[in-house]
Order: C-alpha cells, then sequence, then structure tokens
C-alpha cells in the first residue's frame, strides 16, 4: 500500500480495490482552521476530477475531488460533528471517504511522494 497524491492536494490511499481519500497537509495548511466538512453517502458514484465532498475553513470553502472513478463505501461520519480532526490528523483520521475503485491502475498513475514533493516545490517557485 502507498499513497499517491494528485495536483488538487488530495491523496489516496489503495488497500485491493478500497481506497482512502482525503486532503494533503499542505491542502489543511493552506485553508487554515477547518470548521465546517461535508462528506459523501455512501452508494454515490464519483467521476475522475469531480466533487466528492466539501470543505470549509475559516479563509474559503474548497471541494474536496474524487481521484479517480468508483463508488463511495462511506464518508467518514466523525468530521461533521469534529471538522478540526482534518487539520490536526489530515492523513490519518481526517480522511474523507472511502471509495471502491472502478480501476486500480488509475490509483498508481497519480503521483508518488517523490513526484508530489517536487511538485509542491514548482508551487513555491
Amino acid at each position: 500500500m502507498s499513497i499517491r497524491y494528485t495536483k488538487d492536494h488530495e491523496w489516496v490511499l489503495l488497500d485491493g480495490k478500497i481506497a482512502t481519500v482525503g486532503i494533503t497537509q499542505y491542502a489543511q495548511g493552506q485553508l487554515g482552521d477547518i470548521v465546517f466538512v461535508e462528506v459523501p453517502a455512501a452508494g454515490k458514484a464519483l467521476t475522475a476530477g469531480g466533487e466528492a465532498a466539501v470543505v470549509e475553513s475559516v479563509k474559503a470553502a474548497s471541494e474536496v475531488y474524487a481521484p479517480v472513478a468508483g463508488t463511495v463505501k462511506e464518508g467518514n461520519a466523525a468530521l461533521p460533528d469534529a471538522p478540526e480532526t482534518v487539520n490536526q490528523d489530515p492523513q490519518g483520521k481526517g480522511w474523507f471517504f472511502r471509495m471502491e475503485v472502478a480501476n486500480p491502475a488509475d490509483v498508481e498513475a497519480l503521483m508518488d511522494q517523490t513526484a508530489y514533493d517536487k511538485y509542491l516545490q514548482e508551487l513555491a517557485g
């Protein structure tokens, strides 16, 4: 199991055909204090790059996009009552949803840690 990343700053951890998805440390840092999270309902069909969840902070509202196509298995039910979890542990307890991936090879095509770190360096200029 290796973590992959999108250019929209989502992380994906694939276990078989089930992917856990959240936002990266970088993304939560850019958002600031998170005050509201809306996670998708189980059974929702997702398209790669399509809106999957909503996150709002004191600075901005943002969408969380599906990194690949698939179907939501569960949303993180703890987040709506404790959105600050995303700030505290974005790549752990602050995950947004788990999905059954239509094609696991699509996850492997996303950026690995080295490529994502390079992408962040490019963003920093």
